[in-house]
Parts: structure tokens; C-alpha cells; sequence
């Protein structure tokens, strides 16, 4: 059944138009009036619906039952990633959604292909929020992850470093490298409990960087010997931890 993003309370019984995005989608697909879909708002759980009204620029559903099912991945996994350039950060934000990463977070590093500046990166920023709602429509997550603004590498840093709130679980803190001695992911971050995984951009953090990291409270680990292209080395982290 198609499933479609509607950020607005929802209830069953309400009718209302879907948004901009989701009506465009309903149109290609040429569903008519009295055909199911379901819809998620973020909020948890999905809902069926029915189309009641096509119109040239609104679609009309009725609000059906709720059902508080989840398919989140069982491990909160929060990604904070060098930016690789163009398409491959669409890609890397796409799969990262569909492997079940709670947040993702882009930052310009010193060797970051991709720099986007001010409006730029904000139009960047609501890009991959499509990329990663599409991506939740497509595989069946009803909470869409946080594609957060883009930060240059000493504003990240200076968030980073802050304590933890009271009473919040501060997440393991993991550093994706190939120095010798880092132990391997699993064994770096045991458990169930929340991770912040800092992965780098084409040709990795520079030395100043990863020392920076560091001293902010972040560990290293690996995913073996290889090297894994930027957008590949956070995905395969994400795929083991999560």
C-alpha cells in the first residue's frame, strides 16, 4: 500500500488535504478517489486513510484507525559525517534512513569536497530531508531521522564537547579510523545503548581533527583493514551497530 509523509496531527475520522509533496506523489502514481494508502506524521505508529478527492492541485483523505506499529532499529545510532560531495551525500542520507540512523549530522571538515555556504547549505539541508522522508515512505519507518543544519567543523566541536543534560544517556562517543591499535566497532561499542559516530570525509580527518575529536571524548574504532570510500565507511558502522 503507498505510504506517505503528512506532518500535521492526525486523527482517525479527520479529513484534510495531504501536503505538496505527497499530493505530487499520489498523482504520479494516479490513485483515485476510494483507494487506500497510509500516512505518518513523525510522531510514532502509522494510520490508513482513504482518498476521497483528486482536484489538479489538492488531494482529499479521509483519516482512518491508528496502528502504533514501529520499525525502528533496535540501537539509536546518531551519524556525524564529513560530508562526501553531491550525489554521494544523497545516497549516504538515503541508505543511512533506511539502515535506521536517528540523526544526521553534516559537517564541513578541513577536507570536505563539499562546502556548501549559508543558503546553499540550507537548501542542502532541506534536500536531504526529502531524500530521508522519501526513504521512510519507501521502507517503513514512521519516524523520519533529524537532518541537522550544516556546521563547520569548530561549531560541531564546540556542541560536541558540552556535557551531557541531566538525566540524559550521553551516547558512546566512536571515531571511525584505520590507526593500528583502534579496536574493532563491535567491540568498541558493546551493548544496546545510544551511539555518536563521527565518520570522515573523502581522504579522512586530518590529523588535527581526529586529535580534536579526542580530546572532545570520542574513541576510536574500525571497520578492518580496508579503506571504504566516505560514503560507504559510516553506512557499513551504521549496518553492524544498528
Amino acid at each position: 500500500m503507498p505510504r506517505f509523509y503528512c506532518p500535521a496531527p492526525l486523527a482517525c475520522g479527520q479529513v484534510l488535504e495531504l501536503p505538496a509533496q505527497a499530493t505530487r506523489h499520489v498523482q504520479v502514481l494516479r490513485l483515485q478517489p476510494g483507494e487506500p494508502l497510509t500516512l505518518f506524521n513523525g510522531a510514532g505508529g502509522e494510520f490508513d486513510a482513504v482518498i476521497e478527492h483528486m482536484g489538479r492541485g489538492a488531494v482529499r483523505v479521509r483519516v482512518g484507525e491508528h496502528h502504533p506499529v514501529e520499525r525502528e532499529a533496535r540501537r539509536e545510532v546518531h551519524l556525524v559525517v564529513g560530508m562526501p560531495a553531491n550525489e554521494r551525500m544523497d545516497w549516504l542520507v538515503e541508505k543511512a534512513t533506511e539502515l535506521g540512523a536517528a540523526s544526521i549530522q553534516p559537517v564541513l571538515a578541513q577536507r570536505s569536497v563539499l562546502r556548501p555556504k549559508a543558503e546553499r547549505a540550507a537548501r542542502k539541508q532541506a534536500h536531504w530531508l526529502g531524500i530521508a522522508i522519501a526513504a521512510c515512505e519507501q521502507c517503513g519507518r514512521n519516524r523520519v531521522p533529524a537532518v541537522r543544519e550544516v556546521l563547520s567543523w569548530d561549531d560541531w566541536l564546540a556542541r560536541a564537547a558540552r556535557p551531557a543534560t541531566a538525566g540524559g544517556e550521553r551516547p558512546a562517543r566512536l571515531l571511525l579510523s584505520l590507526a593500528p591499535a583502534a579496536p574493532p566497532l563491535r567491540e568498541a561499542a558493546p551493548g544496546d545503548g545510544p551511539v555518536c559516530l563521527l565518520s570522515g570525509p573523502e581522504g579522512g580527518f586530518d590529523p588535527a581533527e581526529e586529535r580534536a575529536a579526542l580530546a572532545a571524548g570520542f574513541d576510536r574504532a574500525t571497520l578492518g583493514a580496508r579503506v571504504l570510500r566516505a560514503e560507504t565507511a559510516p553506512l557499513a558502522a551504521l549496518a553492524l551497530l544498528a
